[in-house]
């Protein structure tokens, strides 16, 4: 089929390559001009594991390609556009902004004629009433189905091509759904024959479950976070602890790790937006919820620096620190909201000379936060460090060996604020060992 995405960010691009790879023949429409420049050579604008050699292939076999510019007889000619532009939190509050929605919308409805029946599929993430929106702007001249991504960065190409289940947000007259979801059903052909969940609903139920889901693993996270405040006070382990409740099946083992929190350009954006879309709907409760779920896990990385500044005799002036990581999570080249850069800069901010280190975030590091040290090589990151602090769980950080470490800091004193390290080996190598709730 000819498909279009619309928005070639970290979403779009996963998507546009992962439905070329299905077969299908897609424009990618950006208005990035370097973005688009990049995608074209096959190159990946960021870190993902699989994207760039999904690209190439591809590009350089010409079912997919780029561009800044579609003119309308390009996107009339298209039977499916997905849109996958960026929702970021509004500068007014918590609720997502759709600036980038709306003016894809407007790209369509300048282009597609009337009496078109074209489809357009929503994969970003909304409030409800979008696709509704949409819907009612686009009448006469296309379809709207609501299609919620579910990626995970680090493993988006996968979760693409493999998802764990597919969502449609359908319109309330049948023929019109009806329509749509066969149409639909033909672009995602292969996922659905391999037996993978197929859920159908309304515009409302599709909006809201990206948010909810990302919304109970925030609180998942908080909680235990939570726990581990608890723990140090009356001197237990959180990490034995989380481990016991997880094999309750009922809760599992998955995103209960204390640490210095959740952070990326979806859990926090998603919670903020989802209590935004309750306070407009008087559910109370909820949106008190997820305050204290955001307000918990905003604790957790003043609590590291609070154990940086314990272990230093309260003052960090011109104390050498050394962070391992910047990215929010491993396997990724994401540093927004990235609590390990929010903890460097607090550090930074209270004197400490902070060098950060990350295997793979760095030129982004240096775009977002040009007066942040940066090295990439971990041993010499270390040279002369009095305070080590783990802050994002990357496998050369964790398979670190504490006596190598040993040997080029000052002092030998670690934070371990992901409770990823041994403590039994690094204190064994004479280190001063300090987890999160341990």
């Amino acid at each position: 089929m000819q498909l279009s995405v619309i928005g070639c960010g970290y979403l779009g691009a996963v998507h546009a390559a992962a439905m070329a790879s299905l077969g299908h023949d897609v424009l990618g429409i950006d208005t990035d001009p370097e973005r688009v420049a990049a995608l074209s050579q096959g190159e990946a604008p960021f870190y993902e594991p699989g994207l760039p050699e999904l690209l190439t292939s591809q590009v350089e076999g010409g079912r997919l390609r780029f561009t800044t510019s579609p003119s309308p007889e390009e996107i009339a000619s298209v039977e499916v556009h997905f849109i996958a532009v960026g929702t970021p939190q509004s500068a007014e509050g918590g609720q997502a902004d759709l600036s980038q929605v709306r003016s894809a919308v407007e790209l369509l409805r300048s282009a597609l004629p009337e009496g078109h029946r074209a489809l357009v599929v929503g994969k970003s993430t909304v409030p409800v009433g979008t696709a509704r929106e949409i819907s009612e702007r686009l009448a006469g001249r296309a379809h709207t189905v609501w299609n919620p991504e579910f990626l995970r960065e680090g493993f988006a190409v996968q979760d693409t091509l493999h998802p764990d289940r597919i969502v449609y947000g359908l319109a309330e007259e049948p023929q019109e759904a009806l329509e749509a979801q066969q149409v639909l059903d033909t672009v995602y052909a292969p996922l659905l024959a391999e037996g993978i969940p197929q859920i159908l609903t309304d515009y409302a139920t599709a909006e809201l479950v990206k948010t909810a889901a990302n919304s109970f693993l925030a609180t998942k996270i908080s909680f235990i976070n939570a726990m581990a405040g608890l723990c140090e006070a009356a001197g237990a382990d959180v990490t034995v602890l989380a481990q016991a409740i997880g094999y309750d099946a009922r809760i599992g083992h998955r995103f209960l790790r204390a640490g210095v929190g959740f952070g990326g350009g979806c859990l926090p954006k998603d919670i903020r937006a989802l209590r935004a879309t309750a306070r407009a709907h008087d559910a109370d409760g909820l949106a008190s919820l997820l305050e204290t779920v955001d307000t918990v896990n905003q604790a957790q990385r003043a609590r590291v620096v609070d154990l940086a500044l314990e272990h230093v005799g309260g003052d960090l002036s011109d104390v050498p620190v050394t962070i391992l990581g910047a990215a929010f999570k491993p396997d990724s080249d994401d540093v927004r909201d990235s609590p390990a850069l929010d903890v460097a800069s607090r550090l930074s901010d209270l004197g400490a000379v902070v060098t950060v280190c990350d295997p793979h975030a760095l030129p982004v590091v240096a775009r977002t936060h040009p007066h942040v040290r940066r090295e990439e090589d971990v041993v010499t990151a270390l040279e002369g460090a009095e305070l080590v602090l783990l802050l994002t769980e990357w496998e050369q950080f964790v398979g670190l060996d504490p006596a190598l470490a040993a040997a080029h800091v000052a002092r030998q004193v670690v934070i371990d604020a992901r409770n990823a390290l041994d403590p039994a080996a690094w204190r064994g190598a004479g280190w001063q060992y300090t987890g999160v709730g341990r």
